[in-house]
């Protein structure tokens, strides 16, 4: 088996004798869900648990992300009828949306965990490892975000993943937003409309007013909990770069409040509308850039991962033919392949 040389960021604290059973915990963070999977030496399944929050490294500095894998621990503690004490003996992964950046990484792996050892990945390592078997090859990421990585002669090539703002091209957030900015035209007769922009509206109320007031960042966070009245001031620390200082930020619409829309654009492409249409090759077109980077590095087949992908799938077929294959797992038999890879030897 392949072993490609992964760039996660490692915290290992605690190293129990050779001779105490382990256990392996793969966690698929996405910007939807978080998934845990706690899995024996031999990685046969022993509890799950799903948490339905954004799990993504870049919201709250990864206290979101941590919130619910503690949560998801839990739950496939529960599942698999296990103790705590077990965690000792548990050896980690975590391949997270937001995962690109190697700060966010460095920073999450150093937080406070109960098990022998943590490693943190980009999501699109899960998706790559469990996709192709922990082979070489090329995939993508096309859900609430994306991503792309081919291994190829034992080298790693990533590409994509920079987040909502500045990248995730093929991302269902970024197909969303962009139905809304059509849809809002569309109504004031700039550009053509269809069924699917106005049942886009329609699917907020259907008042631009009220959508803009929507989608503008709030100045005030209220915690979710409610247990702040009046609504929270927060403060961030400013950042540097490029020799400026921004103390300023925002806080608006989650990538995934976009994405929702992907469901809408689908099935209307079903129906044959002309927007939606538009909408999917605009996505194809993206496709396209990210299989032309894999080929020219030497890739000869990827595994389209991601909700956006799996709806897509025969649409990829008939464009890119034998070069597509079935992912043969998920992001989370992925994350586990991975906590065995790195751990297995580590007694």
């Amino acid at each position: 088996m392949v072993r490609p040389r992964w760039r996660g960021r490692i915290q290992n604290d605690q190293q129990p004798g050779p001779d105490v059973t382990r256990y392996y915990l793969g966690v698929d963070g996405g910007g939807t869900n978080c998934r845990i999977r706690l899995a024996d030496a031999n990685l046969v399944t022993l509890g799950e648990a799903t948490i339905r929050e954004a799990s993504n490294l870049q919201i709250e500095a990864g206290a979101a992300a941590y919130q619910s894998i503690g949560k998801g621990v839990d739950g496939a503690l529960e599942a698999a009828a296990l103790g705590r004490d077990i965690l000792k003996r548990t050896y980690a992964c975590f391949c997270m949306a937001g995962g690109r950046s190697e700060s966010a990484r460095d920073a999450f792996a150093a937080r406070d965990w109960p098990f022998a050892a943590v490693r943190v990945y980009d999501d699109i390592d899960a998706a790559h490892a469990g996709a192709l078997g922990g082979e070489e090859g090329a995939v993508i990421i096309a859900g609430t975000g994306s991503a792309a990585l081919a291994v190829v002669n034992d080298d790693r090539h990533q590409c994509g993943g920079w987040g909502f703002h500045v990248g995730d091209q093929m991302s269902g957030a970024i197909l969303g937003r962009e139905l809304l900015r059509r849809a809002f035209e569309a109504r004031e007769g700039l550009v053509s409309g269809s069924p699917l922009t106005e049942a886009a509206l329609q699917k907020l109320g259907g008042d631009l007013q009220d959508i803009m007031d929507w989608s503008f960042p709030k100045a005030k966070i209220v915690p979710k909990d409610g247990s702040a009245e009046p609504p929270v001031d927060i403060v961030v620390e400013p950042t540097t770069i490029g020799g400026k200082t921004y103390d300023d930020f925002v806080i608006g619409r989650a990538p995934v409040d976009f994405g929702n829309f992907t469901h809408l654009i689908f099935d209307y492409f079903d129906k044959g509308d002309p927007i939606a249409k538009e909408l999917i090759d605009l996505q194809l077109g993206y496709v396209d850039n990210y299989v032309r980077w894999f080929k020219a590095r030497g890739a000869t087949r990827m595994a389209p991962t991601g909700g956006v992908s799996e709806r897509m799938y025969p649409l990829l077929v008939e464009r890119y033919g034998d070069f597509i294959v079935r992912p043969q797992g998920d992001n989370l038999s992925g994350a586990v392949i991975l906590a065995r890879q790195n751990f297995a030897g580590s007694e």
